[in-house]
């Protein structure tokens, strides 16, 4: 417990005073209730002589109350600033971890499990973290209290109470640790059900396609299978500690109370001293049968700071001292991209996905990344706005190596048009601001026209304050498409990235959303992965990957004149425009 104690200290960051004041609280209204507790032996003598001194200690009881509701008020209110302030800067933490983390790391992680963390584990922790130590401070804390009083009433009664409370710790351990393991399997098995639940929300309308979905959904139904399991076990492991707790906390109260009654049968202890041992010992088995289910919030608790840890604890891609074989472009018109023999995998140990790549992407030029699918097309571009860092080999904007940039620095040399656009919720006005937190309505319009999408947005109901829907699924894939290009337009960097935006479009959608890429394009350097080659035919350099090494590279025409794998493509591609289907 102590080192749960530790952890959730840690865990609480800069508010970890809060805690601390929430669990001083706890310890001094459990003080004050030992004490109350305490004072019914003389409060029972008292009664049973007939004496006047009843009402001093009842008089002590009643401070001791108030002081107890006042100390109660102090923790409960500490409790509810570590929930709310703990929360949010727990959650802000691990927004601000999410945005320093390399992409390739995050990549490998699931919505769901993100979304578990970010949601259920930081609850997990600060939700119950407060209240729970109270309780289990005031289990201990306030009997031991009591307990010590007692020496000075009879020091025997003492060493009744002696017989219950202090054996159930060593047994609150053991069980702790029979159950720890398959709380945490537990914790992970949720955690897997809430990635497969978003992913078959998100992919329904594929699933109900290929009747995929209910019973037949298998992902899904495994992941539930899974925590099932992991719940039934947990369960049933849990099950056994908790009535074994039960059965010794009742035993202990029958051996106290036995002992008490051959005390007074002995003539060597009063009726009222009885009363008060079986009071306080009724009133102080309850929580302490509790502990058992202590113990599982405890191990929930523990996963939770483990699964926030392991996030937390991935590193950033450092920034290396800058160095630099030439001048940095600093003046926004253009930089110039240089690959010198890069070499990367996505995995240490893995096969190679580019494999000593060299080229050059002069200023306000045009260069097309073109091959198979898995050739190294998109990773060249990842690598480039570094998504990762290369194992091997340098990459340089402006003679600057890129690990040498701050991702700050780095993403304000590049705009990115994706061919799935990713639109967030809100307004159209919003999504293209983005781009520019500070742009006026004025600059915003004015990237709209530039884009190609002013016309079709005046045309909405509400302008540009209509709302895209999720993923931005109010708007068609040519409309999306123009307004991630307007988005680009107005952030205005010196460097463009392509995925190629059209192929996924029809024909008018096409020459819209190309038209819009032309005013993006213009006085920058271009990087444009294509599929289509007839939409690279005028690019400066046009680079032929395969298996992730270069091939060939040079303009459409001396790759035609070299007739190998572009020419091989070209032809290929041709040849499909005649595709027709033929009845059966």
């Amino acid at each position: 417990m102590i080192t749960t104690f530790q952890n959730m200290i840690e865990a609480c960051g800069s508010k970890a005073h809060l805690m601390r004041w929430s669990l001083l609280f706890a310890v001094l209204y459990s003080i004050a209730q030992g004490l109350a507790y305490a004072l019914l032996f003389p409060l029972f003598s008292a009664l049973l002589d007939g004496s006047d001194d009843v009402w001093w200690y009842l008089g002590g009881i009643v401070v001791l109350i108030v002081l107890d509701g006042l100390f109660r008020f102090g923790e409960t209110r500490a409790s509810w600033r570590v929930y709310i302030e703990v929360s949010d800067e727990t959650r802000s933490n691990l927004g601000e971890q999410l945005k320093r983390m390399p992409l390739e790391q995050l990549a490998r992680r699931q919505t769901g499990d993100l979304n578990s963390v970010l949601t259920g584990n930081v609850n997990d922790v600060v939700a119950i973290a407060g209240g729970l130590f109270a309780v289990v401070i005031n289990t201990i804390v306030a009997p031991v209290v009591t307990i010590l009083a007692m020496f000075f009433v009879d020091w025997r009664l003492a060493v009744v109470m002696l017989v219950l409370f202090p054996p159930a710790i060593p047994l609150y351990r053991t069980l702790r640790a029979h159950a720890a393991k398959e709380t945490r399997i537990s914790a992970e098995a949720h955690a897997d059900t809430a990635s497969h639940l978003i992913e078959y929300t998100q992919g329904l309308a594929v699933l109900r396609a290929t009747r995929q979905v209910g019973p037949e959904s298998e992902r899904l139904q495994a992941s539930l299978v899974r925590l099932r399991e992991a719940q039934a076990k947990g369960t049933r492991l849990g099950t056994g500690p908790s009535l074994l707790m039960a059965a010794f906390v009742q035993i202990g109260i029958l051996a106290v109370t036995a002992l008490a009654v051959a005390f007074v049968l002995g003539d060597s202890l009063g009726v009222a001293a009885v009363l008060a041992v079986i009071v306080i010992t009724v009133r102080f088995s309850e929580p302490l049968a509790l502990f058992a289910n202590l113990s599982q919030m405890f191990d929930f608790m523990e996963a939770a700071i483990d699964r926030i840890g392991e996030l937390m604890a991935v590193q950033p891609l450092p920034v290396a001292e800058r160095r630099s074989d030439g001048a940095a472009d600093t003046d926004g018109s253009g930089a110039h991209v240089e690959f010198r023999d890069v070499t990367f995998a996505y995995d240490q140990g893995d096969e190679e996905v580019v494999r000593g790549v060299s080229f050059e992407v002069p200023e306000r030029s045009l260069t097309a990344l073109v091959g198979t699918s898995g050739s190294g097309k998109t990773t060249i571009t990842r690598l480039l706005t570094r998504f990762a860092d290369p194992q091997e080999g340098a990459i340089t904007i402006g003679g600057v190596d890129v690990r040498g940039l701050s991702q700050q620095e780095l993403m304000q040399y590049f705009s990115v048009v994706f061919q799935d656009v990713y639109l967030f919720d809100d307004s159209i006005r919003e999504n293209i601001r983005l781009a520019k937190p500070d742009a006026t309505d004025d600059e915003i319009i004015a990237a709209a026209r530039a884009a190609n999408c002013h016309d079709f947005i005046t045309a909405l109901p509400s302008g540009y304050d209509t709302g895209v829907g999720e993923i931005g699924g109010a708007l068609s894939g040519g409309e999306r498409q123009r307004i991630s290009i307007a988005r680009a337009i107005l952030k205005d960097t010196p460097i463009v990235i392509l995925d190629e935006p059209t192929s996924a479009l029809d024909t008018e959608s096409e020459v819209a959303v190309q038209r819009a890429i032309d005013t993006l394009v213009e006085d920058k350097t271009v990087l444009v992965i294509a599929h289509r080659l007839s939409t690279i035919v005028a690019a400066d350099n046009i680079i032929v990957l395969e298996a992730g090494q270069i091939v060939e590279q040079g303009d459409h025409e001396a790759l035609l004149g070299a007739d190998g794998r572009y020419a091989e493509m070209w032809n290929a591609q041709r040849a499909e425009r005649h595709w027709q289907i033929t009845a059966v």
